[in-house]
């Protein structure tokens, strides 16, 4: 009698197999847990500029501050146990890796600088002081992290598909 098809295990994307996709999406996760450290350690830790949400008891933005930092590292290890596992594979494509890093990095800068501090309200940059150049550069360095991180993955696009056309 046949094993029915259900109870087979399911397939496994072939070793050495470039898998530019799964690269991207680790670097997006790694990115996002970059930019929320970096945010959180230099203007919530040391510049005090700023919690996550001061819209409450200083207890209430340590608090916030600390979820906020777990969210980032959770980011950075899933993201790195992809990368070990696309290596394990043999499938990383470095540049989409890359590439999705910066991608990851300027979306949740763009994500912080517009939704968070200007929509909701969370919190502000910085306080008593014009934000109007703050806001700028945090905004126009977060669309350069999306524009070279596009760049990147168009290119690691544009590469393996070159690769596949060559080898058929």
């Amino acid at each position: 009698m046949a094993t029915p098809a259900a109870s087979q295990p399911p397939a496994q994307p072939s070793r050495g197999r470039p898998l530019r996709a799964r690269s991207a999406w680790s670097g997006v996760l790694i990115g996002v847990g970059i930019a929320a450290f970096v945010d959180e350690t230099v203007f919530h830790q040391l510049l005090h500029w700023h919690h996550f949400y001061d819209r409450s008891t200083p207890g209430v933005a340590l608090v916030s501050d600390g979820l906020f930092h777990a969210f980032g590292w959770f980011a950075v290890v899933i993201g790195l146990v992809l990368v070990a596992d696309l290596r394990q594979r043999a499938g990383l494509v470095r540049r989409a890796l890359v590439g999705g890093i910066l991608a990851g990095t300027g979306t949740f800068q763009l994500y912080d600088g517009t939704v968070q501090h200007k929509l909701m309200g969370l919190h502000q940059i910085r306080y008593h002081v014009d934000l109007v150049p703050y806001d700028l550069t945090w905004n126009v360095l977060a669309v350069v992290f999306i524009g070279v991180g596009a760049v990147l993955l168009r290119g690691a696009a544009r590469g393996l598909n070159s690769a596949s056309t060559q080898s058929s």
